[in-house]
């Protein structure tokens, strides 16, 4: 029997788990390291690596991290993100030595705006317009239910 190709929207299991993998072994990487890099753009930063995405040959990682103290839309993202992939060969031969893979994956570095986005959709629904939309919708579910509809 053929076996059915697994579609390319969701990961498998493997690159899920190696995605988590190398995701403990960047915050540990970038906890203990980032002191002891020589560029300035890096040095004394603290960093959260929100997610890993690897592609599902393994050898292609996607690293999303968001700085702390640091607006992510603000211009002092922007040199941080540029360091970080400038650096990137120096964290991957890291992560080699940590996550035991046959081939370390090529780190790219992507700012997580997910945080910002959560945040504009929340400041969104508490605008007063909004929630006076969204109470003028409950009254009318709320009216089609004593109907018995």
């Amino acid at each position: 029997m053929p076996r059915k190709k697994k579609s390319s929207a969701t990961p498998g299991q493997r690159p899920l788990r190696v995605g988590e993998e190398i995701r403990h072994a960047l915050s540990r990487i970038l906890g203990r390291e980032m002191d002891r890099l020589n560029d300035p753009d890096l040095y004394g930063k603290s960093l959260t690596v929100t997610e890993v995405r690897i592609s599902p040959d393994l050898r292609n990682a996607t690293a999303f991290v968001v700085p702390l103290g640091a607006t992510v839309k603000g211009e002092a993202a922007e040199p941080l993100m540029k360091a970080l992939n400038r650096a990137a060969g120096f964290f991957r031969g890291l992560v080699a030595k940590e996550v035991k893979l046959q081939f370390s994956p090529t780190i790219r570095f992507k700012l997580d705006e997910s945080f910002d986005e959560a945040s504009r959709i929340e400041a969104v629904l508490h605008d007063p317009a909004v929630a006076r939309d969204l109470d003028h919708d409950d009254d009318l579910d709320h009216d089609d239910d004593e109907d018995g509809s």
